[in-house]
């Protein structure tokens, strides 16, 4: 069922607004939440109707798990049927290892987005799909920013004490506003994704598959309406050469000796942008950036929507305090706070993107591990297994 606006568009621009979110991906929502909850007047505005689908891997790392439970949201992956995972099958240059994997679970974007944008709405916050927004320059000092939107035919400006910036990794809100450009990093990959139904049974519930190959690597998981999620970062020239990503994928699951998904090449494959890119400023006048749109790097297993959810909730309070008062410092305040977050997380991000690259560190990597499983537990730890148990255990009760 599609979520219906709460709001007009004529109606929304009669007031100002404490905030205003562009963007209603998991960084907008948990945000948008986190600040209707706590009495702010929130505005939360995606260009898409929900549920959508989205180009990503369908799964959430216990550190994803941990900072919906931390914000009251514990119940919500087990009431929507997420599927626990218990390890991740990686497949590279002809070996195969078995990494244990705790903590995490799988689950469709379109039911995990609709989700957090219902919970968003339940504490307070306003909704406007189907909307586009853009940000007008700021001209000198002024207490709010203004917004204008676009729906079909209908045009209308809002303002707003403050503006999150969540619209995504090609988003342009603070770009074509601030002169805040979004620079791909040089041979950075492109992802791209699909949603297959049904598929060969030798990719089973609860587990990731994953191979690591030539042009780039490819990860498959059941959703918990048993269809299939494909999502792959992949070098541009190798997707040319291949003739497109569904025949990149097939060329990468041979490589690996999988099975192929029937008329994979056939399916409505869609892309996004250059995966590694890097903003200037993770803020500006009355401007905060979140999730995607403050830049991204090749995340594995649930890292990326886990650095959304945890962006969400940090950037509240400094938002709060913005439409109590704005002050400069609230700008550097959040860049400190963005890197002490995720700075380190991140940097891991680059090393595992990095040594994925690497065909002949890949085959010893997962030769080694075929050998001796307990090499990987640094990485499960990493990614949460400790923290994960109680999670996944209410999951399966």
């Amino acid at each position: 069922m599609t979520i219906p606006a709460t709001i007009e568009i004529q109606e929304a621009s009669r007031r100002t607004w404490d905030v205003v979110i562009v963007g209603a991906g998991p960084a907008g929502t948990m945000a948008a939440r986190e600040l209707a909850r706590h009495g702010r007047a929130v505005l939360l505005i995606d260009r898409a109707s929900f549920p959508r689908w989205k180009v990503c891997g369908c799964c959430l790392n216990a550190h994803a798990l941990a900072a919906l439970k931390a914000v009251g949201l514990g119940s919500l992956m087990m009431h929507r049927g997420a599927v626990p995972l218990t390890g991740i099958h990686l497949a590279a240059a002809g070996y195969v290892a078995e990494v244990p994997l705790g903590g995490g679970v799988s689950l469709s974007r379109e039911v995990f987005d609709a989700a957090l944008v219902e919970a968003a709405l339940s504490a307070g916050a306003a909704f406007l799909p189907q909307t586009v927004a853009s940000l007008e320059r700021q001209l000198g000092i002024s207490e709010v920013r203004i917004v204008d939107l676009q729906q079909g035919t209908s045009r209308a400006r809002v303002a707003a004490r403050v503006v999150l910036a969540a619209d995504g990794l090609g988003g342009k809100l603070a770009a074509r506003a601030d002169g805040n450009a979004m620079a791909t990093v040089p041979g950075a990959r492109i992802g791209a994704g699909v949603t297959a139904a049904g598929g060969p049974a030798f990719y089973v519930r609860g587990r990731i598959f994953m191979i690591c190959g030539r042009g780039g690597y490819l990860g498959l998981v059941r959703l918990e309406d048993d269809r299939l999620n494909l999502a792959a970062a992949l070098d541009p020239p190798w997707v040319r050469l291949c003739g497109g990503p569904g025949r990149a994928a097939e060329e990468l699951l041979a490589e690996a000796g999988w099975p192929t998904v029937p008329n994979l090449a056939e399916l409505p494959w869609r892309g996004t942008p250059a995966l590694t890119r890097q903003v200037q400023r993770h803020a500006g006048d009355r401007l905060f950036l979140i999730g995607d749109a403050a830049g991204y790097i090749e995340p594995f297993t649930g890292e990326g929507m886990a650095w959304a959810l945890a962006a969400g909730r940090a950037v509240a309070p400094l938002a709060a305090q913005a439409v109590q008062h704005w002050h400069p410092q609230l700008a550097r305040q959040w860049e400190a706070v963005y890197r002490r977050l995720l700075g380190s997380r991140q940097q891991i991000c680059r090393i595992v993107a990095a040594a994925l690259r690497s065909p002949w560190l890949m085959r010893t990597v997962v030769r080694l591990l075929a050998l001796a499983p307990a090499l990987a537990t640094p990485m499960t730890h990493y990614l949460g297994e400790r923290k994960g148990k109680g999670i996944i255990t209410n999951l399966t009760q």
